[in-house]
């Protein structure tokens, strides 16, 4: 599977009209400053279905021929993704199926469901649900949309780095949630074709390390088990596409844990009225810890992936 930054700079023009271009917003008029260097959020959080994805599930839906339309389109997902598919689905007027794991918060599911897209729950985490989601698709017919496994996915997700480097003129760091990686994936190709000399971190759970410990064998590896309460950042395996171009792309991946997402988020609705998931809130969990610094004199990027209420409840 390859991944170019013309594939990425195709999806940005298709694109155009169809998702939100989303704000990205100085981070200096605090009352504690998070950082001694110039910090700037990128607020996916307020992209159209409430995360990156959509940007993903749209490129994909946009590639599909009128017969692949016709039949529809199907994935699984921690929560976000489904939302964007159906989102897609619901836009296109085509037949969407989205299957989720047992620890998706219902309201999630809910969400899902008023888009128009058809509900499945399956196994205990993502994987059980990717699994199902696979085979259905095989009876079916249905067109299989993979969260992060996708060329035409992590294009899409991609176009974020492109909108950042196009409003920040001067960026040393960008720091960015990984969950499978389609995310990190998109934009590290992306970033690194236009500026190699920025730092691209990346950050995960520490009850989900999956790329971190796939990085440090020098091999893709799955974990045994899954311990957080961030679904959306928790696959027990990524894919070897995803991989590669993180080990090319990423300098380091750090990890965070879920009280320490919690406080993040619920700074960020303090600080900026932003509701923001624990996902989403996983870039500023590793700089108010330290983890990821950015010294004074620095330009620095957090992406605030996705957004929800763990700082407003």
């Amino acid at each position: 599977m390859s991944l170019s930054l013309e594939d990425i700079q195709a999806a940005q023009r298709r694109l155009k009209g169809r998702i939100r271009r989303t704000p990205l917003l100085s981070a200096s008029q605090m009352r504690a400053p998070l950082a001694a260097g110039q910090l700037h959020l990128k607020l996916e959080s307020l992209q159209v279905s409430g995360s990156f994805k959509a940007r993903g599930a749209t490129n994909a839906l946009l590639s599909l021929s009128h017969e692949e339309l016709r039949t529809g389109i199907c994935c699984a997902s921690g929560g976000n993704h489904g939302l964007a598919v159906a989102f897609a689905g619901g836009t296109a007027g085509t037949r969407a199926v989205v299957f989720l794991p047992e620890s998706t918060p219902d309201k999630k599911a809910q969400e899902i469901a008023s888009w128009g897209a058809e509900v499945r729950v399956e196994g205990q985490v993502f994987d059980d649900a990717n699994q199902a989601a696979q085979a259905f698709c095989a009876a079916e017919g249905l067109t299989y949309l993979h969260p992060f496994d996708d060329s035409r996915i992590m294009a899409g997700q991609g176009t974020v780095g492109l909108e950042i480097l196009e409003e920040l003129s001067s960026l040393d760091i960008l720091v960015v949630a990984i969950g499978g990686g389609g995310l990190i994936s998109g934009i590290g190709r992306a970033v690194k074709a236009l500026r190699p000399e920025v730092r691209i971190i990346g950050v995960e759970p520490q009850g989900a390390p999956t790329l971190k410990r796939s990085l440090e064998a020098g091999e893709l590896v799955t974990l045994e088990s899954i311990k957080t309460v961030a679904g959306t950042l928790a696959p027990r395996r990524s894919a070897e596409a995803n991989f590669e171009i993180i080990r090319e792309t990423v300098e380091e991946i750090v990890l965070v844990s879920d009280e320490e997402m919690r406080e993040a988020a619920r700074w960020l609705w303090r600080e900026f009225g932003l509701g923001a998931e624990l996902a989403g809130a996983a870039a500023i969990a590793a700089l108010q810890t330290g983890a990821v610094t950015l010294e004074e004199g620095q330009s620095g990027c957090a992406l605030i992936c996705g957004r929800g209420t763990d700082g407003v409840t």
